[in-house]
């Protein structure tokens, strides 16, 4: 008897997940953006408007804060231990999509590769340990793809996926207009889809329409905090940050392989290989299309088109077995191979290092919130503002002490610490624990006088009011 269509996928996504979660032990917390997901799912779910206004509040993300509101129908802890448990599921799903589209490709070592290879870099296992909204995004993208490779102009199924990939990034909603296009071409486009292709989009103005009364809330508002921060954006920046953010998500050898892949199987398997390179093309322009309206050029935003770099890595690698054995191609393309693979081994050890040194500092943030959320109770029942470091600590102390985040302040911001306040015991724990890397550049003021209420291993507790 054959296995249900979606077992085996769903048993491989929860091993890979499984063995994420163990490699990254004991690692796991969520990150500031997904944080104020889960305290605006909770103010709603409690009645309470949202606050998208207070200072350097990230990008509402309808979906992420509709699973934050899930989540707060249990309880606060249960919310964020659902999104932790998410994000290792979001990874291992991650994982078998990449192979389930190179194995479609270009052959099962193919996507063996590229699984490999995404799954090995440090700024996917990163953002993915810290619950970003881009991993489950990039799953909903790359499930979509895998629908079409499977079936052409699969239409409503394709648009499903995509539509809930553009509740957490509109980047997905240029994907929908052009495969809107490619289904009216072959003249298989329905009303339903229509619906489909607008619904992401309105349903993000409606949100932010009622939210804040500005259907446009969450693009002026994202400019806005870029510009804040200092953040590099405008087009004219993307010829030189998108090669750079390509490396570093994927480094030097990955790039060559993908290269040389995207030119062998747009020369020799140019049917496999169509549908890939379209993607990547549609990813790079929606990310300069973000980079022209004002956005930030982040590096989680090229996952996308780093993912489909990956696959073509492992084409680049495994190709070749697609090509008849008298292929005269196939000895030159095995050739390219074995470059690719020793370029490969060369650069394991320095790949091996980053993922120890992101592991180390993942573990260092997770016991610092974990203490930090130990100690939050002892200043619960104070009326008076609360005071941190910086913007970092913001949505959990909010969610923790049921405050609204406009009652902690930031002693950066406001050149002093006031009672109740939370004091870094150390320079090192300052310096770990910051929202954005300009903190860096100020300096924090002295902790309040008098002896700490409370003293932990990263945490200073000043308690009282005053």
């Amino acid at each position: 008897m054959r296995p249900r269509p979606l077992v085996v996928p769903a048993a491989v996504s929860v091993a890979l997940a499984a063995l994420v979660w163990l490699a990254c032990t004991p690692a796991r917390f969520v990150n500031y953006d997904t944080e104020y997901a889960l305290l605006w799912g909770n103010d709603l779910v409690h009645g309470r408007t949202p606050d998208y206004s207070v200072a350097f509040a990230p990008t509402p993300h309808p979906l992420a804060t509709l699973v934050g509101a899930l989540g707060a129908l249990v309880g606060t802890g249960f919310g964020e231990g659902l999104f932790e448990v998410l994000a290792f599921l979001a990874l291992g799903v991650l994982g078998w999509l990449v192979f389930a589209l190179g194995r479609a490709w270009f052959g099962t070592a193919a996507g063996v590769v590229a699984a490999l290879v995404v799954l090995t870099r440090e700024p996917v296992l990163s953002y993915g340990v810290r619950a970003y909204v881009d991993i489950p995004y990039l799953c909903l993208l790359l499930g979509a793809l895998l629908v079409e490779t499977r079936r052409r102009r699969a239409g409503t199924p394709v648009l499903v996926l995509v539509g809930l990939a553009g509740l957490l990034r509109p980047e997905a909603w240029l994907f929908a207009i052009v495969y809107g296009l490619w289904l009216w071409r072959g003249g298989a486009l329905r009303p339903v889809h229509v619906a489909l292709i607008a619904g992401a989009p309105a349903l993000w103005a409606l949100s932010d329409l009622a939210i804040t009364g500005d259907p446009l809330h969450s693009l002026t508002g994202t400019r806005s905090t870029a510009a804040d921060l200092g953040r590099v954006t405008g087009l004219q920046h993307v010829p030189s940050t998108l090669p750079r953010r390509l490396g570093e998500i994927l480094r030097e050898p990955v790039l060559l392989g993908a290269a040389g892949g995207g030119v062998l199987t747009l020369w020799r398997l140019r049917d496999r290989a169509v549908l890939g390179v379209t993607a990547g093309v549609v990813a790079v322009v929606a990310f300069c299309v973000l980079a022209a309206a004002g956005l930030s050029i982040l590096t989680r935003y090229l996952l996308g088109p780093a993912a489909i770099l990956a696959i073509f890595c492992g084409a680049g690698v495994a190709g070749w077995t697609a090509l008849a054995r008298d292929d005269p191609w196939r000895v030159r393309w095995m050739a390219f191979s074995a470059l690719t693979v020793v370029a490969l081994a060369a650069f394991a050890p320095s790949q091996v290092h980053r993922l120890r040194s992101t592991r180390g500092a993942l573990i260092t943030q997770t016991h610092i919130l974990d203490e930090l959320h130990d100690l939050a109770p002892q200043t619960a029942g104070l009326r008076c503002p609360l005071t941190v470091p910086n913007r970092r600590a913001v949505p959990q102390l909010a969610l923790w002490t049921d405050r609204r985040p406009a009652a902690i302040l930031s002693a950066q911001e406001h050149g002093r610490y006031a009672r109740p306040a939370f004091v870094p015991a150390s320079p090192a724990v300052a310096e770990q624990f910051v929202l954005d890397k300009g903190d860096l550049d100020r300096t924090l003021p002295p902790a309040p006088g008098g002896a700490p209420t409370a003293r932990g291993r990263f945490w200073l507790l000043f308690g009282g009011c005053g």
